[in-house]
């Protein structure tokens, strides 16, 4: 079984925290990309996980005046 990786970077930049996440997950189409910070939108099947994650996540980040950018490409 292929293992599953999380990898987490963190540094300042011009007086800003930036925190650099990237996963080994099967990607999201472009298509969808903008969707994703929506409450309520997910990528899994029916009934697995509520699509509340990344909606809450950049609502908090956007209280500290923060922001949250994505990039992906499907099978990457």
């Amino acid at each position: 079984m292929e293992g599953n990786e999380i990898r987490v970077v963190t540094a300042v930049e011009d007086g800003r925290v930036v925190v650099d996440i990237e996963d080994t997950g099967a990607g999201i189409a472009e298509e969808k990309l903008a969707q994703i910070f929506e409450p309520f939108f997910t990528t899994k099947p029916s009934g697995v996980g509520t699509g509340l994650g990344l909606s809450i996540c950049r609502g908090i980040v956007a209280e500290l005046e923060g922001e949250l950018r994505i990039t992906s490409q499907v099978g990457r």
